[in-house]
């Protein structure tokens, strides 16, 4: 099934709550009736941009265009074996819902992404990723339409380019397909990842280690230091962990003794992003109608009002901040929109 509406409020469709507008909106259920879409002039004569949940999207005005919407939020079980599962979902299927229906089956895997807010599309564009786990460490294959033609193609793991936070879909091929459907694989044998923050402490409060407790440690662990879309406007993290020479971290840690890390390599060491923009004074700072939340630095919330130009505005002065103290640059993870 195909809606379409004319000069539509996108307020539920960002998570910054921006109430900003799309000329077009269209909506679809099946990859059939995405293909009809896109052969339709009428539909779309202009600028097109494909969305999920818009929680990692900043619009910085109304868009003079059409915005498309997948409904598609089937489940099948492709392959079944003694030790892993094939499971294929729709683009369009709430990622957390996914989750938790993955731990209530006992496939482990996904349990770390619990309560990363978007769809199952966007695990494959953004390659999503928390507590020691990414969508890439699961992902199977994407199947996906183009845009200019209208046709198929199946993208293997391997082909989508995977790497922190990012993807062929963000970079050689922006803008190019549409993921109709992501195909994860899971294991029935749980090796679970508990060295990431403080899962382990947070544990301590259940009786046993099991997908289901895990999932609800990250659950209270996010719900406590993450701000509820629904009532302050954010996308959740706003900014990369940036990746930066062995060497540089070496220097900052003599002047910084107790700065945060994560190895990569050898060669390469990933530091927090918040821990800096917290060490630059600017948790729970306001400038204009936009912050950063008083608990968590990496997130930039809407304090009411707030225009997708404040939100920027905000971002700049942070990558200032920290290019000056540190050195070192740090890049959105959250894709602006104009």
């Amino acid at each position: 099934m195909i809606t379409a509406k004319k000069q539509y409020s996108l307020l539920s469709h960002n998570t910054f709550r921006l109430d900003i507008k799309t000329e077009t909106f269209v909506e679809y259920s099946c990859t059939d009736d995405l293909k009809q879409i896109l052969n339709d002039k009428e539909l779309i004569n202009g600028p097109c941009l494909h969305i999920g949940s818009g929680s990692n999207l900043l619009f910085t005005s109304d868009y003079k265009g059409t915005i498309l919407h997948s409904q598609i939020q089937d489940i099948t079980l492709i392959e079944n074996t003694d030790d892993y599962i094939l499971v294929k979902v729709g683009a369009g299927m709430d990622w957390d819902s996914f989750v938790a229906y993955c731990v209530s089956q006992g496939w482990a895997g996904a349990e770390n992404l619990s309560l990363i807010p978007g769809e199952v599309g966007a695990s494959a564009v953004q390659n999503i990723g928390a507590y020691g786990v990414e969508a890439k460490d699961l992902i199977h294959q994407v199947e996906t339409v183009e845009i200019a033609t209208g046709n198929d193609r199946i993208f293997t793991n391997e082909e989508c380019k995977y790497s922190y936070r990012q993807s062929i879909f963000k970079s050689d091929l922006k803008n190019k397909y549409i993921v109709t459907y992501v195909t994860y694989k899971l294991s029935k044998h749980p090796v679970y990842n508990l060295e990431y923050g403080n899962i382990k402490a947070e544990l301590e409060k259940y009786p046993e280690v099991s997908l289901a407790t895990i999932r609800q440690a990250i659950i209270d662990i996010r719900n406590s230091k993450l701000p509820d879309p629904k009532v302050e406007g954010n996308a959740g993290s706003f900014f990369m962990n940036p990746i930066i020479p062995r060497s540089q971290f070496l220097e900052l840690q003599t002047k910084y003794p107790e700065i945060p890390h994560y190895e990569v390599s050898q060669d390469l060491v990933k530091v927090p992003a918040a821990w800096m923009i917290d060490k630059c004074g600017w948790k729970g700072k306001t400038l204009g109608h936009a912050g950063v939340h008083s608990q968590q630095a990496l997130v930039l919330v809407n304090r009411g009002n707030a225009t997708g130009e404040e939100i920027i505005n905000l971002s700049r002065e942070i990558q200032k901040s920290v290019k000056d103290l540190f050195n070192i640059e740090i890049h959105p993870e959250v894709n602006f929109i104009s």
